[in-house]
């Protein structure tokens, strides 16, 4: 701390916790200045220093001014150092990450700011704090104050542009705790949950449709939010799945073990190009290239799991809401023409389903249960492969 309070002014040390913000943004400017200056010296070990007097004295403070300087501070420090800030990072968001849960409402709202321009410096360094960082916005979207919810909005913003543009993502980490939170009945939550769902299944290098049966069952649950617009935001979402599905291969594998095979074979073993049609392929190059580019493209294509999704549409098949119900025996109607066989093992769940439905109130829902059925007769079964007879019999008896 002696080496930081003989770099920093007192005045400026001063001015950080004023009451006033004019004052304490000026004084993170100079905060700025200060470590610019060190980080073009090339001192790290006083940075160091800086940083922790900011967290300790400032951002921890008992004193809600003292904590408002702080995290101002950090985020002007986090400018000065600008291309040598990433091996400061896990000192300068932790601190601003635990503001997010201050009892002040204007320190929520200063947290918000201060990782806003700390991730417009930092950019995709930022990722390795993307969980901690997704979770407190969860909380914060459905904070009780307007501006920190306001706040929240734009950082949002920022870490989704920031995610969709790096290569550092893992949504392999990031699914478990996506799918706890589809537990959250909060309306604001459920809206920042559906718009992290969109951008990311938009993202072409991002299968979330391998991962749709994490978070599906936490989608239909939305279909009968009292929020008429979460409910337009879930269904537009489901419609898009369903479509993603639709357009998907039911099996790749064997394709895109034929070209990685392919591939193995070309760049380990000395083949020469004699050995093709030289009409067809002239340069091994050549074919290094098509065997690598049709890899890719068929390692891309989505993965379908339709046994566990069945498990979830089942039981929203027979939900209290019409609209959950319709959309749930619409997506196994999908199912059935699709993955008819993968479904075998749970025909007599899915015919337990839709049976009750032939004879629904709602025509529309009548109309594709009746469908489903005729589809689901038509699969030529073979009792041997997981094809229930006995549990199919006592289903049809009692309908």
């Amino acid at each position: 701390m002696a080496d930081a309070l003989s770099v920093i002014p007192a005045a400026v040390l001063r001015n950080l916790a004023d009451k006033l913000y004019e004052k304490r943004k000026n004084a993170a400017l100079e905060v700025e200045g200060i470590v610019k200056q060190l980080a073009g010296a090339g001192d790290h070990d006083r940075i160091t220093a800086v940083i922790n007097l900011l967290t300790t004295e400032y951002t921890f403070s008992p004193q809600a001014n003292h904590r408002k300087g702080g995290l101002i501070s950090l985020a002007a420090a986090t400018v000065g150092l600008t291309t040598e800030a990433a091996q400061h990072l896990e000192q300068i968001v932790p601190p601003v990450l635990d503001s997010f849960a201050d009892q002040d409402s204007r320190v929520r709202y200063y947290a918000c700011e201060a990782l806003y321009n700390i991730a417009k410096v930092v950019r995709g360094d930022f990722i390795i704090f993307f969980n901690q960082i997704f979770d407190a916005l969860c909380k914060l979207s459905a904070d009780s104050d307007a501006n920190v919810q306001s706040a929240a909005h734009l950082l949002d913003q920022l870490v989704k542009n920031i995610v969709t543009e790096s290569d550092q993502f893992s949504i392999e980490e990031f699914i478990p705790l996506l799918r706890d939170r589809m537990n959250v009945l909060n309306p604001y939550v459920h809206q920042f949950l559906v718009g992290w769902i969109t951008v990311l299944d938009s993202v072409p290098d991002i299968d979330m449709l391998g991962f749709l049966p994490d978070f599906l069952d936490g989608l239909f649950n939305m279909l009968s939010d009292s929020s008429h617009e979460i409910r337009q935001q879930a269904d537009s979402a489901l419609s898009e799945f369903l479509q993603e599905i639709k357009n998907s291969p039911v099996r790749v594998n064997l394709f895109a073990d034929s070209f990685l095979f392919v591939h193995f074979v070309f760049i380990n073993c000395d083949v020469q190009c004699a050995s093709f049609s030289p009409n067809i392929l002239k340069e091994k190059q050549h074919v290094l290239f098509i065997c690598h580019f049709l890899t890719r493209a068929v390692l891309l294509l989505k993965s379908v799991d339709y046994g566990r999704m069945a498990e979830i549409l089942v039981q929203r098949a027979g939900s209290p809401d019409e609209f959950t119900r319709l959309t749930a025996i619409t997506w196994i109607n999908e199912f059935v023409k699709l993955g008819g066989y993968q479904l075998v093992p749970y025909y007599a769940d899915i015919l337990r389903a839709i049976l009750p439905c032939i004879s629904n109130k709602e025509e529309k829902i009548r109309v594709v249960a009746r469908e489903t059925n005729e589809e689901l007769r038509a699969i030529q079964a073979d009792p041997a492969e997981a094809f229930d007879v006995g549990a199919i019999l006592s289903i049809a008896r009692r309908f």
